[in-house]
């Protein structure tokens, strides 16, 4: 299943409520403003902080 990226408009990171950008490649949603980046299983994101995984810098 794929990610849908019309989610992009209301999903928000749990930590800061910031907004997430998606990294096709990783398949990943990206918090750059607290530097973490959640999974997405099965085109469902996980947007839980303690699955996130830190952002290398």
């Amino acid at each position: 299943m794929a990610f849908d990226k019309k989610l992009l408009e209301i999903v928000a990171c749990p930590v800061c409520k910031g907004k997430l950008e998606f990294n096709k490649e990783a398949q990943q949603l990206i918090c750059k403003a607290d530097k973490l980046a959640y999974p997405i299983n099965d085109g469902i994101p996980v947007l839980l902080e303690n699955k996130a995984e830190p952002l290398a810098e």
